[in-house]
């Protein structure tokens, strides 16, 4: 009898639910045209490079769950920079333009200036260079600002969550000054990483009086600061819905100081609402997840450290890709696994929890992903 080559799939990691996805008998080619159940494109592809971080804000990260006993991702699990620009060049091919790099904390990812470099090389079937951009804590990025730059990263934005240094520590959880942050973001609009963003997740009774001291801090400075609700990521962050400042009364807060106006979004599926200071001090956003969902203009897959491909951010399941690149299948037989998967797309969590009571989760008794695993 005649042995027949079997392709060899490894087993996936089992922290949250995956399933293989099938290869078609008959392969299409992509063509940079997906759409999803409700017309929705996959422009948009988000990139964990690590689930560790060097801070436990509360919101993400909290330090009772994620303790020194905390089991991390071995090394052999994580996608390595050649199985990630791999996939990064399939999903390209189907229309993804922008790519952004996330964590846990992306610059603890050893020599991630290399993957960098990798992804800066691609380009869209049209031949237009990506947009990629990455989102850090800001402690190491003094220190990498310049070689990040030099490696092909074009924009970064930075987490900030509090002026007050007694405040950014609390949350931070680890003592981390915010003067070093801020010097990571005066490093980075040096080198040219910009437009520069800055992101603060508001919770009431936490920080919300750090919305006018940031607001103050970064008007004319060219960076923009971004307010985003305290979202139900996962199920660790002790997430209540009375610590939700609605992005509206943000808005009303800042406009009573800084008279603002509306400006449209930048592109079709932007997250962010924006509005400028109408005496030239630059703008501002704000991402209101909970209380005006977006869902129907979301145009992002993730992609998750060890190569599971989740199409929201509040999915309970994954796609495993790793399996099928690790499993020896050729590049157009994962571009036609990938197509139906996001065909058949009707993720839309934020507008279900929304017709919900206060504090009910849209996917009772399932397992949500961590965002210190998926990335933001």
């Amino acid at each position: 009898m005649t042995d027949i080559p079997r392709k060899i799939i490894p087993l996936a990691d089992l922290r949250y639910a995956s399933r293989i996805p099938a290869v078609p008998d008959r392969l299409t080619t992509p063509n940079g045209l997906l759409g999803d159940t409700r017309g929705r494109p996959l422009r948009d592809l988000r990139i964990s490079v690590t689930d560790r971080c060097n801070f436990r804000c509360n919101y993400c990260m909290p330090s009772e769950i994620f303790d020194k006993d905390y089991a991390f991702l071995p090394q052999s699990s994580l996608l390595s920079f050649e199985e990630i620009t791999r996939l990064a060049s399939i999903f390209v091919a189907h229309g993804v333009e922008k790519i952004r790099l996330t964590g846990g904390e992306p610059l603890l990812r050893k020599n991630i200036e290399v993957l960098i470099g990798m992804l800066a090389r691609l380009q869209t079937p049209q031949g237009k260079p990506l947009d990629i951009t990455l989102t850090t804590n800001g402690s190491l990025l003094a220190r990498k600002a310049q070689s990040l730059k030099d490696a092909g990263l074009q924009r970064v934005t930075v987490s900030l969550d509090a002026l007050d240094d007694a405040i950014f520590r609390r949350m931070n959880d680890v003592d981390f000054p915010v003067a070093d942050v801020l010097r990571g973001i005066e490093v980075a609009q040096r080198v040219g990483l910009a437009p520069l963003k800055v992101n603060m997740v508001v919770k009431r009774g936490t920080n919300d009086g750090q919305i006018l001291p940031l607001a103050r801090h970064f008007r004319h400075s060219g960076a923009v600061l971004r307010f985003i609700e305290f979202m139900d990521v996962g199920a660790t962050n002790g997430w209540r819905m009375d610590e939700v400042m609605p992005s509206a009364q943000v808005v009303e807060r800042l406009h009573a100081q800084f008279p603002l106006s509306a400006i449209n979004p930048n592109y079709s599926g932007e997250t962010a609402e924006r509005w400028r200071y109408l005496d030239g001090g630059g703008e501002i956003g704000v991402i209101s997840s909970v209380t005006q969902a977006f869902c129907g203009a979301c145009n992002r897959a993730r992609l998750s450290t060890e190569g599971k491909l989740f199409l929201c951010l509040f999915a309970t399941q994954g796609h495993d890709l790793r399996a099928l690149l690790r499993g020896n299948f050729a590049d157009d037989q994962i571009a036609a696994a990938i197509a139906p998967i996001w065909q058949a797309r009707t993720d839309r969590y934020s507008e279900l929890r929304a017709a919900l009571p206060p504090e009910a989760s849209a996917a009772p008794g399932e397992k949500r992903i961590e965002m210190s695993y998926i990335g933001g």
